[in-house]
């Protein structure tokens, strides 16, 4: 009996460390990859999993071998502080990564970019704009027209700045970006107010512009991307973030990037993401 008892204990040893050694643990510690996210914020994320970032989140999991599991906030409001930094004492963090950042953006740790994409024009076609091709094609629009266009813009944003530089301010039409109610969702910029007529042009971040105009069946919607100009930027790289001093684990998510560049690229292309050429650097940096 007693010989019986040994080998039972050291078969629940054996059976238990071969549970633990089967169970993948991240470079943070974590067995899950656990996500902060804006639930209503599609193309990027929603809590249907629906978004670009749920399916960049789906590759990382399928990588490591792990679940993903979400921890969600709407990200006009304090996103960063009540997300990825955010800690009760005794309590753990509720998530560590953010799938989509700016790349510097100096409240998180970035990783390198994996895609980058410049904000767009939005308008409809048949309502004096067929013309329009390019940026430059719409800034030589007659004056009497070009100075009655309603043109809605997300306040502070780079658009802002843009309508400033060519003497367009009249022409704004200003967004909340900071809105507390979570049902608003900032592409309703093009699929509510540009689709019924409410304004005559959107000026928004280019995988939004190209997402809405995508849903919108009438009118149909041309989206023209723009390039940066002297004191106003409009083209961005976009990153990962993870938190300051985690730098094993911002390395981890780096190998993933740089080694799943391929099909990155194919979900941005899914979504119909204007992209543009990333330095020749910047997806590799450490």
């Amino acid at each position: 009996m007693t010989l019986w008892r040994l080998w039972a204990g050291l078969w629940a040893v054996l059976v238990t460390a071969t549970s633990v050694a089967a169970t993948p643990t991240l470079a943070n510690g974590q067995s899950t990859l656990r996500v902060c996210q804006d639930p209503n914020n599609m193309p990027f994320s929603n809590s249907q999993g629906q978004g670009i970032e749920n399916k960049l989140a789906e590759l990382l999991g399928q990588a490591w071998g792990v679940p993903v599991s979400y921890y969600a906030f709407p990200q006009r409001m304090g996103f960063i502080r009540n997300t990825l930094r955010y800690k009760l004492p005794g309590e753990d963090y509720p998530c560590d990564i953010v799938m989509g950042v700016p790349a510097g953006f100096d409240q998180v740790a970035t990783t390198a970019s994996y895609y980058r994409s410049a904000y767009a024009l939005v308008f409809p076609l048949g309502k004096n704009l067929d013309a329009v091709h390019s940026v430059e094609d719409f800034l030589n629009t007659k004056p009497a027209l070009l100075h009655k266009l309603r043109m809605g813009v997300y306040d502070r944003s780079p658009a802002s700045a843009w309508l400033s530089r060519h003497g367009l301010e009249d022409a704004g039409v200003p967004y909340k970006l900071l809105n507390a109610d979570p049902n608003q969702y900032p592409g309703e910029i093009i699929e509510r107010d540009l689709a019924k007529g409410q304004i005559d042009v959107a000026i928004v971040w280019g995988p939004m512009a190209a997402y809405f105009a995508h849903r919108v069946q009438s009118p149909s919607l041309r989206v023209i991307p723009m390039r940066s100009e002297p004191g106003v930027t409009l083209e961005f790289d976009m990153a990962m973030g993870v938190r300051h001093g985690e730098p094993a684990w911002k390395a981890q998510v780096n190998a993933v990037l740089q080694s799943h560049q391929a099909h990155i690229q194919s979900i941005l292309q899914t979504f119909d993401v204007p992209l543009l050429a990333l330095p020749h650097d910047t997806a590799h940096t450490p």
